[in-house]
């Protein structure tokens, strides 16, 4: 008997609006317009239900119990593994590593891998557009390790001299990291071109895909990246919990990160016998509720039209470009052939935090400030821009608001 086969309904947007409740929301006497998706996403109701499931009907620590309820939570935790690994075309559930976040999946790969992999004279490539936490952990690590850091520069449009980085590959560059997306400027990066050229000389390389998760199709194998961070409120899911995925052979090579809990077979005071990957990786208890959050979230994702929503993404972002553009005085900050997500611009000689406290009065949440690219504001000889950052449940009606709010912030300015 052949299985029915449920495909996702044709995207709409109000219908998808109707799953996250805060959507309904006002602020200050306004329906909330919520522009700041790049800092975090909103929560749809069956992430909310799923972890209220676990709290109300299932709460307990994971593995190794052999009560029902820690057989239920240990069940779920790793459904939601297999869940990522699918949704990210894995190879396997075993290549998914739950971290605390983006950062903390940065942080691990520049621990191990620097650890057994970096020494003197060698070198790490990242790119001039990289938030805080792709540099940081690299910076800590070339100390460590008495290695360079050599950073790709960016065009006056945001986007990286790829000429440039071809002619930083030699010998002694032992890794790659840069983000899939840019989180300041929305410029979706040459990734596969960046893997292909690395890997030309056995170089591996990190993606940081805390933005490209959210906005663009991954597939992991396809792109042959040997390592990809994300976090879960970006796409969705809750805070405190996201995943490193790394190719099974790096995982089974590095030395794990910290000790104690699930990375370990056996303990005795002579010696620890580790176990095996990803588990390897996961010391400690580990964030059950929010794991199973990000499960739930990314088969809600699943559950869409997922083609329908990045085209409708696409419209979005090339609608409120044109919009922005009409406003006197706006300057658009990075202009990218390729891009999504955030959009960062100045208007005249006015503070970025004063338009955006303006936008606020009237329910408009957007960021202001560097967006933790202070690298980058340098570049650009700025302070910080304002960010208006959308995902597939922002509406033109809200973009329409924002240009409004904008307008009507700089005739507040200029009393």
């Amino acid at each position: 008997m052949n299985e029915t086969i449920t495909l996702p309904k044709p995207f709409s947007v109000e219908d998808v609006r109707a799953d996250f409740p805060i959507l309904q929301s006002y602020v200050n006497g306004a329906p909330l317009v919520y522009f700041d998706n790049g800092a975090t996403t909103q929560k749809p109701w069956a992430v909310l239900r799923a972890m209220e499931d676990y709290y109300t009907g299932y709460n307990s620590n994971v593995h190794r119990g052999v009560h029902t309820l820690s057989q239920q939570a240990t069940a779920a935790y790793e459904e939601a593994r297999e869940i990522i690994a699918q949704f990210i075309n894995a190879k396997s559930s075993h290549e998914v590593v739950y971290t605390k976040g983006t950062t903390d999946g940065v942080n691990l790969v520049a621990a191990s891998f620097g650890k057994k992999y970096i020494g003197e004279g060698d070198e790490i490539i990242i790119s001039a557009m990289e938030h805080h936490s792709n540099i940081v952990p690299w910076q800590i690590c070339c100390e460590d390790r008495k290695a360079s850091l050599k950073v790709i520069p960016v065009n006056e449009n945001g986007e990286l001299k790829m000429d440039v980085f071809k002619s930083m590959l030699n010998d002694k560059v032992k890794l790659i990291s840069v983000a899939h997306i840019s989180n300041t400027l929305g410029t979706i990066n040459p990734v596969k071109e960046i893997i292909e050229l690395a890997h030309a000389r056995n170089i591996p390389v990190m993606l940081d895909g805390a933005q490209g998760i959210a906005h663009v199709p991954v597939d992991v194998q396809a792109m042959d990246v040997d390592f990809y961070a994300f976090s879960s409120h970006k796409i969705y899911g809750p805070t405190g919990i996201g995943v490193l995925y790394a190719k099974e052979k790096w995982l089974e090579a590095l030395p794990p990160y910290q000790g104690g809990g699930d990375m370990i077979k056996t303990v005795s005071f002579e010696k620890t016998v580790y176990n095996d990957p990803p588990l390897k990786f996961e010391a400690g208890t580990p964030a059950i509720a929010e794991s199973i959050g990000l499960g739930a979230a990314l088969k809600y994702l699943k559950s869409l039209d997922l083609e329908g929503l990045h085209a409708y993404e696409a419209h979005l972002n090339k609608v409120a470009l044109e919009k922005l553009l009409e406003i006197d005085e706006l300057r658009l900050i990075g202009n990218a052939a390729q891009r999504n997500g955030a959009i960062s611009f100045l208007v005249g000689k006015h503070h970025p935090t004063d338009v955006g406290e303006l936008l606020d009065q009237q329910g408009i949440a957007v960021r202001t400030g560097h967006h933790c690219t202070q690298p980058l504001m340098d570049l650009f000889g700025i302070p910080g821009t304002v960010r208006a950052s959308l995902t597939f449940y922002n509406t033109e009606e809200e973009i329409n608001k924002l240009v409004a709010g904008i307008k009507k912030a700089v005739i507040m300015l200029n009393k």
